[in-house]
C-alpha cells in the first residue's frame, strides 16, 4: 500500500511538471515588449546621434577659432594646441555607437526588401554623412569594416586610407541619391524631412557637392566632375530645406547642455572671430554673442549684466591658460575674463538649439567657389556669394527669434562689404566660416581645405603644433584594436594633432 502511494504522487508530481513545462514559454514570454524595432526608428536614431558632441567645440570650433576655454583638465585642447583624448575620442565613440551601428545594422536588415528602398537609400547618405566626418577629422579609419561588429561580428575593423572612403562615400551618395524613388513608399516617420524624398534627393546632392569641393585641392579634375554631377541634381539652396537636427526641453542639444550647466562660464569667442566680424560692422555679431558687463565671477553673468551691443564685445585672445586670460582681460580694461564676449547660450547656444547638418548658405557659398573655378557654368559668383551670405544671416532667425536680422540690415552689409573678385577664393570661404559656426566639424575641414581664413598660429608656449590638421585616434582603440591601429599609422604618419588627412594639402 505505501509503495502505491508513493507511485500515485510521483504521477502526480510528474505530470506538474509536465504541465508546467507545456506553459513555460507562454508563460515567461513577455507580452507587452517589443520584440522587433521598425528600422525607420533605427534611422532616426542614427539622425540624433549625428548632433556634435562637446569634443567638437573643445577641439572643432577651438581650431578655427571661434570659441576657446582658457581651462586646463578635461577642457584641455585647441586653445592650448594640446592633445587630449578624452575630447578627441567623443566624435569617434559618438558616431560609431550610435550612428554608424545603427545604419549598418538598418542597410542588412532591409537591403533585400524591394518595398522599403527608399529606406534604403536615405540610410546610406546618413551613414555617409557620419563617415564623411569621421575621416574628415581622423583621417584613416575603420570604414568598409566600421560598424559590423553587431551585425557582422567583426570586432577588430581594418583601417582604410581616406583617398579609398571618399572614392566610396561618392560612389554611396550618387547611387543613393539617384536610386531615390519618388513614387516609391513614403517614409513618414522619418525625423529629418518627414519622408520628404524631394529634400532628401537635395541633402544628399548636397552632400556629394561637399564631398567634389574636398577633393578641390588634391584631384581638381576629380572634383569638378563630382561638383558638376552634385549640382546638376539639385542641392539645398533654401533655408526652408536645411539639414538640421531639431532639439526640444526633452532631447536637447549637446554643445548647448554644456554651456548651459557647469561650463557656462567657461568658454568664451575668441578675439580673431570678434574681431573680423566687428571690423565688417557685421550684424551677426550681436545676433550670437553677449557680454556680461563688469561680471568678476560666473555668476555675476546675470540677465540684467548682458548686453548684445557689438560696440562692448571684445573676444578672448588666443592661447591663454586661466592666468593668461586674467592678464589678457586687466590690459584690455575689463573687470575679469568673465567679460570677455560669450556665445549667447540664452539664444543661439540655448540647449534647444537646432544642430545644422547642411545648410543653404554653405553650399551657395561652395557653388560660388565651383563657379569661381570654371566648375559650374550656371550663375554668377557674386550671386551665389551673396545669397550664402544673406542664408546664413536669415538662418540665425530660426536659431532664436531675437537673432533674427532684418533685411534692410542685411542689405546694408552686402552694399558696405561687396564682393570683390580679387579676393574671391579667400572672400567666399572667410565667410563659409562665419556661416558654419557652431558647426565644428565642417568649419574645421573647410578651414583646411581652403586655407581661409587667415589665421595665426597659436600663440600657447606649451603648444605642441602650431596649428591642428587632425585629430587623435581614442586609447580604447589603440588598446583594442592596437595592430590595426599601427598598419594605418604606419602609411599615415604619426597619430599626433600634427599630421594632415589626404585631402589636406
Amino acid at each position: 500500500m505505501k509503495k502505491l502511494l508513493i507511485n500515485i504522487s510521483f504521477l502526480v508530481a510528474a505530470a506538474f511538471v509536465i504541465s508546467c513545462d507545456s506553459n513555460f514559454d507562454e508563460l515567461n514570454t513577455n507580452k507587452v515588449s517589443a520584440t522587433s524595432i521598425d528600422p525607420a526608428f533605427q534611422l532616426n536614431a542614427a539622425i540624433v546621434g549625428c548632433a556634435y558632441p562637446n569634443g567638437s567645440l573643445i577641439y572643432d570650433i577651438g581650431v578655427v577659432q571661434q570659441i576657446i576655454s582658457p581651462n586646463s583638465g578635461v577642457l584641455t585642447g585647441a586653445n592650448y594646441n594640446q592633445d587630449n583624448r578624452n575630447a578627441t575620442q567623443e566624435l569617434w565613440q559618438g558616431y560609431y555607437r550610435n550612428v554608424i551601428k545603427n545604419t549598418r545594422d538598418v542597410i542588412n536588415r532591409i537591403q533585400d526588401q524591394p518595398e522599403r528602398s527608399n529606406l534604403l537609400q536615405m540610410t546610406r547618405i546618413i551613414q555617409a554623412f557620419a563617415f564623411m566626418i569621421l575621416t574628415d577629422d581622423y583621417g584613416s579609419i575603420p570604414y568598409f569594416e566600421g560598424g559590423q561588429g553587431y551585425s557582422q561580428q567583426v570586432y577588430l575593423p581594418v583601417y582604410d586610407s581616406q583617398q579609398v572612403i571618399y572614392e566610396d562615400l561618392i560612389k554611396e551618395l550618387t547611387e543613393a541619391t539617384s536610386a531615390l524613388n519618388l513614387s516609391g513608399r513614403v517614409e513618414t516617420a522619418d525625423i529629418l524631412y518627414g519622408g520628404d524624398l524631394e529634400k532628401w534627393k537635395s541633402f544628399g546632392y548636397s552632400l556629394l557637392l561637399r564631398a567634389g569641393m574636398r577633393l578641390s585641392e588634391v584631384d581638381a579634375s576629380k572634383a569638378q566632375q563630382v561638383v558638376q554631377s552634385a549640382f546638376q541634381g539639385g542641392v539645398i539652396l533654401s533655408n526652408e530645406d536645411n539639414a538640421v537636427i531639431l532639439h526640444d526641453p526633452n532631447y536637447t542639444n549637446t554643445i548647448g547642455n554644456l554651456l548651459n550647466s557647469t561650463e557656462a562660464s567657461n568658454f568664451y569667442l575668441t578675439a580673431p572671430f570678434v574681431d573680423y566680424l566687428r571690423s565688417k560692422n557685421d550684424p551677426r555679431l550681436s545676433a550670437i554673442a553677449i557680454t556680461y558687463v563688469g561680471a568678476k565671477s560666473g555668476p555675476e553673468q546675470t540677465v540684467a549684466s548682458g548686453t548684445y551691443d557689438a560696440s562692448v564685445h571684445v573676444g578672448m585672445p588666443m592661447g591663454n591658460d586661466n592666468a593668461g586670460a586674467v592678464k589678457a582681460a586687466a590690459d584690455l580694461g575689463l573687470a575679469s575674463f568673465y567679460e570677455f564676449a560669450q556665445a549667447d547660450r540664452r539664444r543661439v547656444a540655448k540647449n534647444t538649439a537646432p544642430n545644422f547638418l547642411v545648410t543653404a548658405s554653405q553650399n551657395n557659398l561652395l557653388l560660388a567657389e565651383a563657379r569661381q573655378r570654371g566648375w559650374i557654368t550656371t550663375g554668377d559668383v557674386e550671386s551665389y556669394y551673396n545669397a550664402g551670405v544673406r542664408a546664413h544671416m536669415e538662418q540665425l532667425g530660426f536659431v532664436d527669434e531675437n537673432s533674427a536680422i532684418p533685411s534692410d540690415e542685411i542689405d546694408a552689409y552686402l552694399a558696405a562689404n561687396p564682393f570683390d573678385a580679387s579676393k574671391a577664393l579667400e572672400q567666399i570661404n572667410t565667410q563659409y566660416w562665419v556661416s558654419s559656426f557652431l558647426n565644428g566639424p565642417e568649419a574645421f575641414a573647410n578651414f583646411r581645405r581652403s586655407g581661409f581664413p587667415v589665421l595665426d598660429s597659436n600663440p600657447f608656449p606649451g603648444k605642441e603644433v602650431d596649428f591642428i590638421n587632425r585629430l587623435t585616434y581614442p586609447n580604447s582603440e589603440i588598446s583594442v584594436n592596437s595592430e590595426n591601429v599601427n598598419a594605418a599609422i604606419s602609411t599615415q604618419g604619426p597619430d599626433n594633432l600634427a599630421t594632415k588627412v589626404w585631402w589636406d594639402k
